[in-house]
């Protein structure tokens, strides 16, 4: 039996982009980083991404709020300096711990926060700022920054039901 020319080829297949869905739920400097950082790599490797911003994680693309993300050093024994929480508590201690990590962060090479969200944005990662919290806290849309899209929970399922990578920070 003989196969026609058209039965024995085989079209190359033609892949969809990898997609990662993010949830960032945290405002401070120290949560900030994970999503930036790994919403810019995987817009580096071509995959597409979406980040929800929810709850305090709204804070990361907040005009004035991102401008001033702290560390706190009360419960995070984590840290590479772990501080009993009765000295976290003392005037100053949170400034100096988002002094610490900053200069951990530029030791290390690795860009400010507001510089790789500047990145995620401008390589084409979707920002998308809850609407739902954003009644909720009372934030009006003017307050994000350039560029963020609103939505609720919908809109984000809508992107990551056919994600492949899916983090919650």
């Amino acid at each position: 039996m003989t196969e026609s020319i058209s039965e024995s080829m085989t079209l190359p297949s033609v892949d969809k982009p990898k997609k990662m869905a993010i949830i960032a739920s945290k405002g401070t400097l120290d949560a900030a980083y994970p999503p930036a950082i790994l919403a810019s790599t995987a817009v580096a490797m071509d995959m597409e991404v979406a980040i929800f911003f929810t709850f305090y994680g709204l804070n990361l693309i907040h005009k004035k709020k991102s401008k001033k993300l702290k560390v706190s050093p009360i419960a995070n024994p984590a840290a590479p300096m772990p501080v009993p929480n009765i000295v976290g508590m003392i005037p100053g201690m949170t400034g100096m711990a988002t002094w610490m990590m900053n200069r951990w962060m530029k030791k290390a090479n690795v860009a400010k926060f507001l510089e790789l969200r500047d990145i995620c944005l401008e390589s084409g990662v979707r920002m998308i700022g809850c609407q739902m919290t954003m009644d909720v806290m009372g934030i009006k849309e003017e307050e994000l920054i350039e560029g963020c899209e609103l939505g609720g929970a919908a809109s984000f399922l809508e992107f990551a039901k056919d994600a492949d990578i899916t983090l919650f920070m």
